[in-house]
Protein backbone atom coordinates (compact mmCIF):
# COMPACT_ATOMS: atom_id res chain seq x y z
CA UNK A 1 0.00 0.00 0.00
CA UNK A 2 1.74 3.23 -0.69
CA UNK A 3 1.10 6.81 0.50
CA UNK A 4 0.56 9.43 -1.37
CA UNK A 5 3.36 11.23 -1.89
CA UNK A 6 3.72 15.11 -2.00
CA UNK A 7 6.66 17.52 -2.33
CA UNK A 8 7.06 21.96 -1.74
CA UNK A 9 8.80 21.48 -4.68
CA UNK A 10 6.08 21.20 -6.66
CA UNK A 11 4.18 23.88 -8.12
CA UNK A 12 0.80 22.54 -7.13
CA UNK A 13 1.93 21.48 -3.41
CA UNK A 14 0.00 24.61 -1.48
CA UNK A 15 -3.35 23.50 -3.70
CA UNK A 16 -2.50 19.74 -3.20
CA UNK A 17 -2.17 20.12 0.30
CA UNK A 18 -5.37 22.23 0.76
CA UNK A 19 -6.76 19.27 -1.13
CA UNK A 20 -6.06 16.78 1.55
CA UNK A 21 -6.90 18.87 4.21
CA UNK A 22 -10.63 19.49 3.53
CA UNK A 23 -13.01 17.51 5.44
CA UNK A 24 -16.31 17.79 4.23
CA UNK A 25 -18.50 19.66 6.98
CA UNK A 26 -21.65 19.70 5.13
CA UNK A 27 -24.38 17.99 7.76
CA UNK A 28 -26.69 15.24 6.88
CA UNK A 29 -30.07 16.77 6.42
CA UNK A 30 -31.87 13.08 7.26
CA UNK A 31 -29.88 13.32 10.72
CA UNK A 32 -30.30 16.97 10.84
CA UNK A 33 -34.48 16.24 10.91
CA UNK A 34 -34.41 13.44 13.04
CA UNK A 35 -32.16 15.57 15.72
CA UNK A 36 -34.69 18.25 15.96
CA UNK A 37 -37.62 16.03 16.06
CA UNK A 38 -35.74 14.15 19.24
CA UNK A 39 -34.63 17.81 20.88
CA UNK A 40 -38.04 19.31 20.30
CA UNK A 41 -39.83 16.07 22.14
CA UNK A 42 -37.47 16.08 25.19
CA UNK A 43 -37.43 19.65 25.32
CA UNK A 44 -41.40 19.30 25.59
CA UNK A 45 -42.01 15.57 27.25
CA UNK A 46 -38.85 15.49 29.34
CA UNK A 47 -38.43 11.91 30.94
CA UNK A 48 -41.01 10.58 28.88
CA UNK A 49 -39.63 10.95 26.11
CA UNK A 50 -36.17 10.19 27.00
CA UNK A 51 -37.61 6.96 27.65
CA UNK A 52 -39.40 6.46 24.89
CA UNK A 53 -35.97 6.89 22.90
CA UNK A 54 -34.32 4.69 25.20
CA UNK A 55 -36.57 1.89 24.49
CA UNK A 56 -36.51 2.55 20.27
CA UNK A 57 -32.43 2.75 20.02
CA UNK A 58 -30.93 1.30 22.85
CA UNK A 59 -33.44 -1.48 23.19
CA UNK A 60 -33.07 -0.73 26.89
CA UNK A 61 -36.74 -0.78 28.57
CA UNK A 62 -37.35 1.23 31.61
CA UNK A 63 -40.49 2.32 33.24
CA UNK A 64 -38.69 5.10 35.04
CA UNK A 65 -35.43 7.20 34.46
CA UNK A 66 -34.61 6.08 37.91
CA UNK A 67 -34.14 2.78 36.72
CA UNK A 68 -31.58 4.20 34.22
CA UNK A 69 -29.57 5.61 36.50
CA UNK A 70 -26.34 3.74 37.98
CA UNK A 71 -25.85 3.88 42.17
CA UNK A 72 -22.67 5.32 43.16
CA UNK A 73 -21.70 1.87 44.67
CA UNK A 74 -22.09 0.48 41.57
CA UNK A 75 -19.75 2.81 39.87
CA UNK A 76 -17.25 1.72 42.90
CA UNK A 77 -18.02 -2.32 42.91
CA UNK A 78 -16.89 -1.78 38.57
CA UNK A 79 -13.53 -0.89 40.22
CA UNK A 80 -12.71 -3.06 42.12
CA UNK A 81 -13.85 -5.71 40.04
CA UNK A 82 -10.67 -4.47 37.58
CA UNK A 83 -7.79 -6.96 37.25
CA UNK A 84 -5.09 -5.18 39.45
CA UNK A 85 -3.26 -4.07 36.40
CA UNK A 86 -6.28 -2.34 35.06
CA UNK A 87 -7.11 -0.49 38.08
CA UNK A 88 -3.82 0.52 38.51
CA UNK A 89 -3.58 2.26 35.30
CA UNK A 90 -6.12 4.36 35.84
CA UNK A 91 -5.28 5.19 38.89
CA UNK A 92 -1.99 6.33 37.97
CA UNK A 93 -3.59 8.34 34.80
CA UNK A 94 -6.03 9.67 36.88
CA UNK A 95 -3.30 11.13 39.38
CA UNK A 96 -1.33 12.87 36.39
CA UNK A 97 -4.02 14.00 34.57
CA UNK A 98 -5.53 15.85 38.02
CA UNK A 99 -1.97 16.84 38.99
CA UNK A 100 -1.30 18.45 35.29
CA UNK A 101 -4.79 20.36 35.61
CA UNK A 102 -4.36 21.68 38.90
CA UNK A 103 -2.01 23.78 37.58
CA UNK A 104 -4.29 25.26 35.52
CA UNK A 105 -6.57 26.85 37.98
CA UNK A 106 -6.49 30.88 38.32
CA UNK A 107 -7.79 32.76 41.04
CA UNK A 108 -9.53 36.08 41.00
CA UNK A 109 -8.09 39.49 41.08
CA UNK A 110 -8.32 42.92 42.00
CA UNK A 111 -6.83 46.52 41.28
CA UNK A 112 -7.28 49.77 43.07
CA UNK A 113 -6.75 52.73 41.01
CA UNK A 114 -5.51 56.23 43.16
CA UNK A 115 -9.15 57.61 43.19
CA UNK A 116 -10.39 54.66 44.89
CA UNK A 117 -11.75 53.18 41.88
CA UNK A 118 -11.61 49.01 41.51
CA UNK A 119 -11.47 47.26 39.00
CA UNK A 120 -11.51 43.15 38.86
CA UNK A 121 -12.36 39.95 37.81
CA UNK A 122 -13.72 36.90 39.43
CA UNK A 123 -13.73 33.03 38.34
CA UNK A 124 -16.12 31.21 39.25
CA UNK A 125 -17.09 27.12 38.32
CA UNK A 126 -19.90 26.39 36.67
CA UNK A 127 -22.64 24.80 39.07
CA UNK A 128 -23.51 21.77 36.91
CA UNK A 129 -21.79 20.01 33.47
CA UNK A 130 -23.00 17.17 31.53
CA UNK A 131 -20.15 14.71 29.84
CA UNK A 132 -21.60 12.29 27.34
CA UNK A 133 -19.28 9.11 27.19
CA UNK A 134 -20.09 6.35 23.96
CA UNK A 135 -21.28 3.40 25.24
CA UNK A 136 -21.76 -0.27 24.36
CA UNK A 137 -19.07 -1.92 22.81
CA UNK A 138 -16.94 1.22 22.54
CA UNK A 139 -14.79 1.70 25.85
CA UNK A 140 -13.42 4.86 26.85
CA UNK A 141 -12.29 5.28 30.00
CA UNK A 142 -9.49 7.82 29.00
CA UNK A 143 -12.17 10.69 27.74
CA UNK A 144 -14.08 9.83 30.99
CA UNK A 145 -11.06 11.31 32.75
CA UNK A 146 -9.83 14.06 30.24
CA UNK A 147 -13.52 15.09 30.43
CA UNK A 148 -14.66 15.00 34.16
CA UNK A 149 -11.10 15.64 36.06
CA UNK A 150 -10.69 19.21 34.77
CA UNK A 151 -14.22 19.90 35.72
CA UNK A 152 -13.88 18.77 39.39
CA UNK A 153 -10.27 20.84 39.67
CA UNK A 154 -12.40 23.63 38.12
CA UNK A 155 -14.44 23.05 41.52
CA UNK A 156 -18.16 22.21 39.51
CA UNK A 157 -20.68 21.68 41.91
CA UNK A 158 -22.45 18.78 40.10
CA UNK A 159 -21.38 16.40 37.11
CA UNK A 160 -23.61 14.53 34.96
CA UNK A 161 -22.55 11.68 33.06
CA UNK A 162 -24.69 10.23 30.35
CA UNK A 163 -23.86 6.38 28.85
CA UNK A 164 -25.74 4.62 26.53
CA UNK A 165 -25.83 0.99 27.21
CA UNK A 166 -27.30 -0.89 24.35
CA UNK A 167 -29.37 -4.02 25.76
CA UNK A 168 -27.92 -3.02 28.88
CA UNK A 169 -24.07 -3.43 28.25
CA UNK A 170 -22.04 -1.62 30.49
CA UNK A 171 -18.54 -1.02 30.12
CA UNK A 172 -16.79 -1.37 33.78
CA UNK A 173 -13.89 0.43 32.49
CA UNK A 174 -15.58 3.45 31.86
CA UNK A 175 -17.86 2.67 35.06
CA UNK A 176 -14.62 2.45 36.76
CA UNK A 177 -13.43 5.99 35.13
CA UNK A 178 -16.44 7.81 36.37
CA UNK A 179 -15.86 6.22 39.84
CA UNK A 180 -12.07 7.79 39.98
CA UNK A 181 -13.12 10.73 38.28
CA UNK A 182 -15.82 11.56 40.89
CA UNK A 183 -18.48 11.70 38.77
CA UNK A 184 -21.92 12.72 40.91
CA UNK A 185 -24.80 11.14 38.75
CA UNK A 186 -24.47 8.74 35.86
CA UNK A 187 -27.47 7.91 33.83
CA UNK A 188 -27.53 5.25 31.18
CA UNK A 189 -29.01 7.22 27.96
CA UNK A 190 -27.25 8.39 24.66
CA UNK A 191 -27.99 9.48 21.68
CA UNK A 192 -29.33 13.42 20.84
CA UNK A 193 -31.96 12.06 23.46
CA UNK A 194 -29.33 12.56 25.90
CA UNK A 195 -27.91 15.41 25.14
CA UNK A 196 -31.23 16.90 25.10
CA UNK A 197 -31.85 15.95 28.52
CA UNK A 198 -28.37 17.75 29.85
CA UNK A 199 -29.57 20.59 27.36
CA UNK A 200 -32.59 21.32 28.38
CA UNK A 201 -33.36 19.25 31.76
CA UNK A 202 -36.43 16.93 32.25
CA UNK A 203 -38.13 16.20 35.82
CA UNK A 204 -34.98 13.79 36.67
CA UNK A 205 -31.75 14.98 35.32
CA UNK A 206 -31.73 18.98 36.43
CA UNK A 207 -29.77 21.50 33.31
CA UNK A 208 -26.34 21.67 33.21
CA UNK A 209 -24.22 24.30 31.70
CA UNK A 210 -21.99 23.15 29.50
CA UNK A 211 -21.84 19.37 27.57
CA UNK A 212 -18.94 17.87 27.13
CA UNK A 213 -17.21 14.59 25.46
CA UNK A 214 -17.29 13.30 22.13
CA UNK A 215 -20.37 10.99 20.39
CA UNK A 216 -21.56 10.08 16.74
CA UNK A 217 -22.81 11.99 14.05
CA UNK A 218 -26.40 12.45 15.96
CA UNK A 219 -24.46 13.40 19.29
CA UNK A 220 -22.67 16.29 17.50
CA UNK A 221 -25.78 17.44 15.80
CA UNK A 222 -27.78 17.85 19.01
CA UNK A 223 -24.27 19.29 20.33
CA UNK A 224 -24.77 22.20 17.81
CA UNK A 225 -28.37 22.80 17.98
CA UNK A 226 -28.02 22.72 21.88
CA UNK A 227 -25.39 25.73 21.75
CA UNK A 228 -26.68 28.74 23.42
CA UNK A 229 -28.85 27.27 25.57
CA UNK A 230 -26.03 25.60 26.63
CA UNK A 231 -22.11 25.81 25.96
CA UNK A 232 -20.95 23.03 24.56
CA UNK A 233 -16.79 22.31 24.42
CA UNK A 234 -16.36 21.75 20.68
CA UNK A 235 -17.68 19.52 17.57
CA UNK A 236 -15.00 17.35 16.99
CA UNK A 237 -13.54 16.43 13.11
CA UNK A 238 -11.89 13.38 12.35
CA UNK A 239 -8.61 12.80 14.53
CA UNK A 240 -5.62 14.08 13.62
CA UNK A 241 -1.18 13.36 13.71
CA UNK A 242 1.27 15.28 11.82
CA UNK A 243 5.08 14.16 12.66
CA UNK A 244 7.74 15.90 11.53
CA UNK A 245 10.76 13.89 11.58
CA UNK A 246 13.94 13.78 10.06
CA UNK A 247 16.90 10.83 9.72
CA UNK A 248 17.91 10.48 13.68
CA UNK A 249 13.85 9.08 13.49
CA UNK A 250 13.21 5.45 13.94
CA UNK A 251 11.02 4.98 10.72
CA UNK A 252 9.38 1.98 12.75
CA UNK A 253 7.74 4.20 15.37
CA UNK A 254 7.09 6.70 12.84
CA UNK A 255 5.05 4.43 10.85
CA UNK A 256 3.48 3.12 13.68
CA UNK A 257 2.67 6.72 14.98
CA UNK A 258 0.44 7.06 11.74
CA UNK A 259 -1.05 4.14 12.35
CA UNK A 260 -2.23 4.74 15.81
CA UNK A 261 -3.95 7.98 14.37
CA UNK A 262 -5.70 6.09 11.44
CA UNK A 263 -7.28 3.15 13.24
CA UNK A 264 -8.97 5.69 14.98
CA UNK A 265 -11.66 5.75 11.33
CA UNK A 266 -11.06 6.16 7.77
CA UNK A 267 -11.25 9.83 8.15
CA UNK A 268 -8.63 9.96 10.39
CA UNK A 269 -5.63 11.98 9.30
CA UNK A 270 -1.95 10.91 9.69
CA UNK A 271 0.99 13.28 7.63
CA UNK A 272 4.84 12.98 7.91
CA UNK A 273 6.98 15.74 6.82
CA UNK A 274 10.58 15.38 6.40
CA UNK A 275 13.19 16.63 4.77
CA UNK A 276 15.31 13.53 4.07
CA UNK A 277 13.70 11.59 1.13
CA UNK A 278 15.44 8.29 2.23
CA UNK A 279 14.07 8.92 5.46
CA UNK A 280 10.08 8.67 3.66
CA UNK A 281 11.27 5.58 1.98
CA UNK A 282 12.03 3.47 4.74
CA UNK A 283 8.96 4.90 6.56
CA UNK A 284 7.01 4.09 3.38
CA UNK A 285 9.06 0.11 4.03
CA UNK A 286 7.86 0.02 7.89
CA UNK A 287 4.35 0.85 6.81
CA UNK A 288 4.61 -1.99 4.29
CA UNK A 289 6.35 -4.11 6.89
CA UNK A 290 4.08 -3.47 10.11
CA UNK A 291 0.76 -3.02 8.38
CA UNK A 292 -0.15 -6.52 7.96
CA UNK A 293 0.24 -6.93 11.97
CA UNK A 294 -2.53 -4.48 12.29
CA UNK A 295 -5.87 -5.89 13.93
CA UNK A 296 -7.53 -3.11 12.11
CA UNK A 297 -5.22 -2.55 8.91
CA UNK A 298 -8.04 -1.94 6.70
CA UNK A 299 -9.00 0.81 8.62
CA UNK A 300 -5.71 2.25 8.84
CA UNK A 301 -5.72 1.57 4.73
CA UNK A 302 -8.28 3.45 4.19
CA UNK A 303 -7.05 6.44 5.93
CA UNK A 304 -3.86 5.97 4.84
CA UNK A 305 -4.45 6.11 1.34
CA UNK A 306 -7.62 8.60 1.38
CA UNK A 307 -6.41 11.44 3.46
CA UNK A 308 -2.83 10.51 4.66
CA UNK A 309 0.47 11.96 3.22
CA UNK A 310 4.40 11.25 3.26
CA UNK A 311 5.66 15.22 2.03
CA UNK A 312 9.16 16.17 1.30
CA UNK A 313 10.25 19.55 2.28
CA UNK A 314 13.08 21.75 2.17
CA UNK A 315 14.26 21.72 5.65
CA UNK A 316 12.50 21.39 8.64
CA UNK A 317 12.20 25.24 8.79
CA UNK A 318 10.00 24.87 6.02
CA UNK A 319 8.40 21.82 7.37
CA UNK A 320 7.31 24.01 10.77
CA UNK A 321 5.84 26.47 7.89
CA UNK A 322 3.78 23.80 6.79
CA UNK A 323 2.81 22.98 10.29
CA UNK A 324 1.16 25.99 11.42
CA UNK A 325 -0.45 26.16 8.03
CA UNK A 326 -2.00 22.60 8.86
CA UNK A 327 -2.50 23.65 12.86
CA UNK A 328 -2.46 20.34 13.38
CA UNK A 329 -4.59 18.23 16.38
CA UNK A 330 -1.37 16.25 17.50
CA UNK A 331 2.22 17.48 16.63
CA UNK A 332 5.18 14.99 16.84
CA UNK A 333 8.21 16.18 16.58
CA UNK A 334 10.19 13.48 16.05
CA UNK A 335 14.20 15.02 14.86
CA UNK A 336 17.36 15.60 16.96
CA UNK A 337 16.53 18.96 17.90
CA UNK A 338 13.30 19.46 19.01
CA UNK A 339 13.37 22.23 21.25
CA UNK A 340 14.49 24.39 18.24
CA UNK A 341 11.31 23.51 16.55
CA UNK A 342 8.96 24.29 19.53
CA UNK A 343 8.92 28.05 19.40
CA UNK A 344 8.20 27.63 15.27
CA UNK A 345 5.35 26.49 16.00
CA UNK A 346 2.22 28.29 16.41
CA UNK A 347 -0.81 26.53 15.65
CA UNK A 348 -1.05 23.24 17.52
CA UNK A 349 -3.50 21.21 19.88
CA UNK A 350 -0.86 19.33 21.50
CA UNK A 351 2.92 19.25 21.20
CA UNK A 352 5.03 15.75 21.39
CA UNK A 353 8.63 16.54 21.90
CA UNK A 354 11.21 14.09 20.78
CA UNK A 355 11.40 10.51 19.69
CA UNK A 356 9.86 9.10 23.33
CA UNK A 357 7.04 11.31 23.02
CA UNK A 358 4.53 9.44 20.85
CA UNK A 359 0.76 10.99 20.85
CA UNK A 360 -0.58 7.71 21.89
CA UNK A 361 0.92 8.87 25.85
CA UNK A 362 -1.05 11.73 25.47
CA UNK A 363 -4.42 10.06 25.13
CA UNK A 364 -4.10 8.32 27.59
CA UNK A 365 -1.64 8.91 30.72
CA UNK A 366 1.25 11.89 30.37
CA UNK A 367 -1.43 14.41 31.88
CA UNK A 368 -2.45 17.42 29.50
CA UNK A 369 -5.94 17.01 28.43
CA UNK A 370 -6.47 14.42 25.01
CA UNK A 371 -9.47 16.60 23.77
CA UNK A 372 -7.80 18.86 21.42
CA UNK A 373 -8.98 21.48 18.68
CA UNK A 374 -9.22 19.61 15.36
CA UNK A 375 -9.77 20.86 11.39
CA UNK A 376 -7.65 23.58 11.83
CA UNK A 377 -9.37 24.93 15.00
CA UNK A 378 -6.09 24.94 16.52
CA UNK A 379 -5.70 28.54 14.69
CA UNK A 380 -7.88 30.10 17.56
CA UNK A 381 -8.91 27.46 20.12
CA UNK A 382 -7.02 25.75 22.85
CA UNK A 383 -7.42 22.28 24.54
CA UNK A 384 -9.87 21.04 26.87
CA UNK A 385 -9.06 22.79 30.15
CA UNK A 386 -9.86 23.97 34.07
CA UNK A 387 -10.65 27.03 32.30
CA UNK A 388 -13.62 25.92 30.00
CA UNK A 389 -15.70 25.15 33.88
CA UNK A 390 -14.94 28.21 35.00
CA UNK A 391 -16.20 31.23 33.90
CA UNK A 392 -15.17 34.85 34.37
CA UNK A 393 -17.11 37.62 35.69
CA UNK A 394 -15.73 41.43 35.26
CA UNK A 395 -15.73 43.70 39.00
CA UNK A 396 -16.27 47.76 38.53
CA UNK A 397 -16.54 49.72 41.91
CA UNK A 398 -16.34 52.98 40.94
CA UNK A 399 -15.65 55.77 44.45
CA UNK A 400 -17.18 59.09 43.97
CA UNK A 401 -13.68 60.52 41.87
CA UNK A 402 -13.72 57.98 39.67
CA UNK A 403 -16.95 59.23 38.48
CA UNK A 404 -15.66 62.44 37.99
CA UNK A 405 -12.97 60.48 35.65
CA UNK A 406 -14.49 58.53 34.02
CA UNK A 407 -18.29 60.07 33.58
CA UNK A 408 -17.08 62.84 31.27
CA UNK A 409 -15.87 60.50 29.17
CA UNK A 410 -18.35 57.96 29.19
CA UNK A 411 -21.20 60.84 27.92
CA UNK A 412 -19.06 62.02 25.38
CA UNK A 413 -19.15 58.52 23.99
CA UNK A 414 -22.76 57.90 23.94
CA UNK A 415 -23.98 60.67 22.84
CA UNK A 416 -21.57 60.33 20.04
CA UNK A 417 -23.98 57.10 19.70
CA UNK A 418 -27.00 58.48 19.92
CA UNK A 419 -27.61 57.17 23.38
CA UNK A 420 -28.72 59.98 25.53
CA UNK A 421 -30.08 57.33 29.01
CA UNK A 422 -26.46 56.08 28.75
CA UNK A 423 -25.23 59.90 28.67
CA UNK A 424 -27.39 61.14 31.28
CA UNK A 425 -26.69 57.93 33.61
CA UNK A 426 -22.94 59.36 34.14
CA UNK A 427 -24.00 63.11 33.91
CA UNK A 428 -26.02 62.56 36.98
CA UNK A 429 -22.90 61.24 38.96
CA UNK A 430 -21.14 64.40 38.14
CA UNK A 431 -20.55 66.70 41.23
CA UNK A 432 -22.19 70.57 39.75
Amino acid sequence: MRVRRLSTREPEFLSQLDALLTFETSTDESIERTVAEILANVRTLGDAAVLDYTRRFDQLDASSMAELELPRDELAAAFESLPQAQRSALEQAAARIRGYHQRQKTESWEYTENDGTRLGQKLSPLDRAGLYVPGGKAAYPSSVLMNALPAKVAGVKELIMVVPTPRGEKNALVLAAAHLAGVDRVFTIGGAQAVGALAYGTQTIAQVDKIVGPGNAYVAAAKRRVFGVVGIDMVAGPSEVLVIADASANPDWVAMDLFAQAEHDELAQSILLSPDEDFIECVQRSIDKLLPTMPRSDIITASLTGRGALIHVSDLDEACIIANRIAPEHLELAVAEPRKLVEKIRHAGAIFIGHYASESLGDYCAGPNHVLPTSRSARFSSPLGVYDFQKRTSLIEVSEAGAQTLGPIASTLAHGEGLTAHARAAELRLKT
